[in-house]
């Protein structure tokens, strides 16, 4: 088997890159698999870096969240660049060796263990990845969400149960913050899919973090690292980042409000009263997403018929 994967540099992570490794998986087993290893190898080398980075102490004046960021997002290309080369680290080419014998699928020509006759490889589901020296923490790669509600007429059974399940914790975080309960559930369906994309750790346990709210140097408890998108200079970028995990979704809800009053960012967040388009571009003008339409994605939300239908049934 030649050691030159396919340079596909989409990562699975992404629902559209998941989508189109499904449809090759279809009309090209061999390829889709080529696809499916490079980009683990992509994803184990950029958690190497990272972890890297972790045990390196970065404390000095040029140290800052803004320079980790970029230097996560250098890791990224570098992890890709690395794996693209020719043989890249020869992590993947075992990976389709295998996965190739263990399934019964055809190795490459000139393979010895090739089968007399080739059995088709069905696409396995996407399976978590260990983050090399950090215990069980693990890089999950999501499965393709769920359709979306918002299209409809009318709401579905599971967006009524996500409102009615948050409800009480999002009326808790009014009466400490002043946002209205229905502001935070529709940022909450927003950054979570109505439930349907909640981040999870590599044993898929939910992390109920409903808010998308990361893990800075001042969190000390437990944590999700996942493949996440954000937005640079306009142009989204897939990066491995460490988020926040908690207990319950009530936790959630407390520290989104602790994070909302606790940072004079936010500010003009806690004075939009019942606005919802000043709201959600107080949150964007405060750094709370790097999307450039994160706002008008929420007020969406927050005004759209699912919604209000949700609250009313």
């Amino acid at each position: 088997m030649s050691a030159n994967l396919p340079g596909n540099t989409a990562l699975t992570a992404d629902v559209r890159g998941l989508d189109g490794l499904r449809f090759r998986a279809k009309s090209d087993p061999d390829a889709a698999l080529k696809d499916a290893a490079r980009q683990f190898e992509v994803l184990f080398m950029n958690m190497l870096l990272k972890s890297m980075r972790d045990a390196t102490p970065q404390e000095g004046m040029f140290d800052s969240e803004q320079t980790r960021f970029y230097t996560a997002m250098l890791d990224q290309q570098l992890s890709d660049k690395l794996s693209s080369s020719k043989g890249g680290l020869g992590l993947a080419e075992i990976m389709v060796r295998q996965l190739q014998r263990s399934s019964g699928a055809a190795p490459a020509a000139g393979d010895p263990a090739a089968p007399a006759q080739p059995v088709p490889l069905q696409p396995a589901a996407p399976q978590a990845m260990p983050l090399p020296g950090a215990g069980q923490t693990a890089i999950p790669l999501p499965a393709a969400p769920a359709p979306s509600p918002a299209g409809g007429s009318q709401p579905a059974a599971n967006t009524r149960d996500f409102v009615n399940r948050l409800w009480p914790h999002a009326a808790e975080a009014s009466r400490s913050t002043g946002i209205p309960a229905h502001f935070m559930i529709g940022q909450a369906a927003l950054e979570s899919g109505w439930g349907n994309r909640e981040i999870r750790g590599g044993d898929g346990a939910p992390s109920h973090n409903l808010f998308g709210i990361k893990a800075g140097r001042g969190w000390t408890g437990r944590t999700v690292d996942i493949v996440t998108t954000e937005y640079i200079n306009g142009a989204p970028q897939k990066v491995v980042d460490r988020f926040r995990a908690y207990d319950s979704y009530a936790d959630s809800f407390r520290d989104y409000a602790n994070l909302m009053r606790g940072n004079p960012r936010y500010a003009a967040v806690l004075e939009s009263g019942n606005d919802a388009v000043a709201f959600a571009r107080g949150l964007q003008k405060a750094g709370y997403a790097t999307d450039p339409q994160y706002a008008d994605k929420l007020a969406r939300v927050i005004n759209g018929s699912v919604l209000r239908q949700s609250l009313q049934g």
